[in-house]
């Protein structure tokens, strides 16, 4: 039979079946009607008491004939309804078309072409929805569609997932078909009270379609990446090294985010696609927003990040708060790198066919994540400020400054306004506290007022403290201070100390007037330098031996000179000028130093009244001696407590006292040791050889008091 679907049961069709089977089984040169008397003959109903032409009883003889040759051919039926068949048929009724079975795959055919019939042009939309009726085969196709979302929703949800494309096609379309059989009915039939169950029952199944479609969203969403997930721990499972498959699956994770193949995602596109055109977006929108929620905090919760509230953060103690701050740039790294790329991706290839509805979706799901972690930001610039914690502040700034070029190309541009601005925000609370901590080191500096001198005139721990921090900045960090002193030194406190008092132009002592060097870090640099020099040479004072002031200085000098000199970053913004100067005042002190000590222990061997009349006088002689012997044995024992711990600045020293003393010594001892009786008396007043004043020169500046009684044995 041609339509598929059963036919109504009417004169005409009778008639109709009656000329075919006429045609058939006379045997004659009679021919089936054309088509458009078979047309006429389907359309006019004819009463069934009107007379018959001779033709129509000619007609109506060779069919009873021709059922009777043909019913000799086969056996005759055995049962009742066989024999009423066959008397209904020899009495001229018509026989019943056979049954046909009535799939959902027919069902949907009549429905589309049905479906098709209504989409006329507007200008006969009144004329045929008057007219218009409701065929049968609906109430069917509804039975149908019913029983396909039943089995839909009682199969398992892991199995309906990785069953999915099977039964995919079918499914799909008669929800499509669904939503477009409610809209257009609900539209003709509106103010039609007799259609009002029928529409409401295509509504329910409509519901309920929509209902099965987004478990299936929710299960695609969810389940797929988790079996991808765990297979992807398999094959890690299966490398060597158990550390090294952790790392593996991490970085795997972070290149495959969000992880799902292209099998599922075209999945998720038509049901998006088929829950929004029949009007279900939010639930849409709901299942998405909750599911990608709850995948990217799983994900995050992996690379060790926690939700930490601003009341928290200031809570902390800084030791807690710091260990804190890794995570934090992890996490923020990954999310401007990857997660939030890899987010707006799937949101676009889920939500193909609405563009605005994916970035507001991303924009949605991403804008209170950023913000959360701007937040962090934020608490963490307004705690309390200390010189320890400037590193950890400028990983923040780089960080945040790191991630503008990644907001204007992740977000869409409305969204990505207002998080660039959010950012800028936070990175230049960060910048200021960055500065005020660096500022801070001045007052540390100044608040240094210790009154006890360091012992042997070693290197202050003043000194070790702000070079090695000043050098760990610049190595580390020289680029980042500089931009940020850049662009946020402008800022003002009431002790004056946070802004580089040389940031408008005026330069300190030593700056170096190299034009690449005319920057406000450089300035602030400097001002710290001229602090820590001033303050170092106050403590210098609190030595009552002039010599070990000079030595103090000498070491506090070199330490920091060496630190410089080490670090080619530190180097760059002192510069050479600072460094030249830096050992010019060295040398002064070193010859400071050698004035208050050395020279006074030559006055001992001078040949001031040494001679009467051309002659030695022995008592003077014998006294010259004896302060030589007792001033170098003082200068001994004193000076070999003292600390150099530089080995060049200590080699340096001890060079140039030998070659101060030693050769003067010999001379003298030449020219009037033989005055002296031989024996007793020579060895009362030469207690030393040019050799044991090389030896104990060698002595001095080590930390350790030698004793003068072991250089007789």
């Amino acid at each position: 039979m041609e339509t598929n679907h059963p036919p109504e049961k009417s004169s005409s069709f009778n008639k109709g079946e009656e000329d075919v089977v006429v045609a058939t089984n006379s045997g004659t040169d009679n021919t089936l009607p054309s088509a458009e008397e078979s047309s006429k003959c389907c359309n006019e109903e004819k009463p069934a008491a009107a007379g018959m032409t001779e033709v129509e009883i000619e007609k109506q003889e060779e069919m009873k004939t021709g059922e009777t040759t043909a019913n000799e051919e086969i056996e005759k039926p055995a049962d009742h309804e066989e024999k009423e068949k066959q008397e209904g048929e020899e009495l001229g009724e018509p026989a019943a078309p056979p049954e046909i079975k009535y799939t959902l795959e027919t069902a949907m055919d009549d429905i589309e072409r049905f479906l098709s019939n209504l989409a006329t042009p507007k200008e006969e939309e009144k004329e045929n929805e008057a007219g218009l009726e409701i065929p049968e085969f609906i109430e069917k196709y509804l039975d149908l569609v019913e029983e396909k979302i039943s089995k839909h929703e009682s199969s398992d949800t892991k199995v309906k997932v990785s069953q999915l494309h099977e039964d995919d096609p079918s499914f799909h379309k008669a929800v499509d078909q669904l939503s477009k059989l409610y809209k257009n009915l609900s539209a003709v039939f509106k103010l039609d009270s007799n259609q009002v169950a029928l529409i409401n029952r295509i509504g329910r199944i409509q519901q309920q379609a929509m209902s099965s479609l987004e478990d299936q969203f929710r299960s695609l969403l969810e389940y797929s990446r988790m079996a991808e997930t765990e297979q992807k721990q398999e094959a890690a499972d299966q490398s060597a090294g158990q550390d090294q498959d952790h790392s593996i699956e991490s970085n795997e994770e972070s290149n495959n985010f969000p992880g799902y193949s292209q099998e599922v995602l075209a999945n998720l596109n038509k049901i998006a696609k088929e829950m929004i055109s029949g009007g279900y977006e939010s639930e849409c929108c709901e299942v998405y927003m909750i599911t990608r929620r709850n995948v990217i905090e799983e994900a995050l919760s992996k690379i060790e990040f926690e939700k930490i509230s601003i009341d928290e953060v200031q809570k902390m103690q800084w030791e807690v708060l710091e260990r804190e701050i890794p995570p934090w740039i992890k996490v923020f790294k990954q999310c401007a790198n990857v997660y939030f790329s890899a987010e707006r991706k799937l949101a676009e290839t889920i939500f193909s066919d609405y563009p605005s509805l994916s970035d507001s979706l991303f924009s949605n799901l991403t804008r209170g994540l950023f913000i959360q972690l701007l937040n962090f930001a934020e608490a963490v610039a307004i705690s309390k400020r200390s010189t320890e914690k400037l590193f950890k502040f400028l990983d923040m700034y780089e960080t945040l400054h790191g991630s503008l070029s990644a907001i204007d190309t992740v977000f869409p541009k409305e969204c990505a306004n207002e998080l660039r601005a959010e950012t800028t925000t936070a990175r230049c609370r960060i910048g200021e506290t960055a500065i005020c901590i660096f500022s801070d080191l001045e007052n540390s500096i100044k608040s240094d007022t210790g009154k006890i001198p360091v012992p042997g005139g070693a290197v202050h721990p003043l000194t070790r403290y702000t070079m090695n921090y000043l050098k760990y900045a610049c190595d580390e960090y020289k680029a980042t201070l500089e931009q940020v002193f850049k662009e946020h030194s402008k800022i003002e406190r009431a002790d004056s100390t946070s802004r580089p008092r040389n940031y408008e132009g005026d330069q300190p002592e030593n700056y170096n007037n190299d034009e690449e060097n005319h920057t406000p870090f450089c300035g602030q640099l400097m001002r710290i330098m001229d602090l820590l020099d001033s303050i170092l040479e106050a403590k210098s004072k609190l030595y009552k031996d002039v010599s070990l002031s000079c030595i103090f200085m000498m070491n506090n000098g070199r330490y920091m000179l060496q630190k410089i000199k080490g670090s080619p970053e530190i180097h760059q913004v002192m510069g050479d000028t600072w460094c030249r100067k830096r050992s010019s005042y060295l040398r002064n002190y070193h010859k400071s130093y050698q004035r208050e000590t050395w020279t006074k222990l030559l006055g001992c061997l001078s040949n001031e009244g040494l001679t009467m009349n051309g002659k030695v006088v022995k008592p003077v002689l014998k006294e010259k001696f004896k302060s030589f012997n007792a001033m170098f044995d003082e200068i001994h024992k004193t000076q070999s407590s003292w600390v150099v711990y530089d080995k060049q600045l200590q080699s340096e020293l001890r060079v140039s006292i030998s070659a101060v003393v030693i050769p003067a010594y010999r001379s003298f001892l030449g020219r009037f040791s033989g005055y002296l009786d031989p024996g007793r008396q020579t060895e009362k007043y030469i207690k030393f050889q040019p050799e044991d004043i090389e030896t104990y020169i060698d002595e001095l500046f080590d930390g350790n008091p030698a004793s003068m009684a072991r250089r007789k044995t």
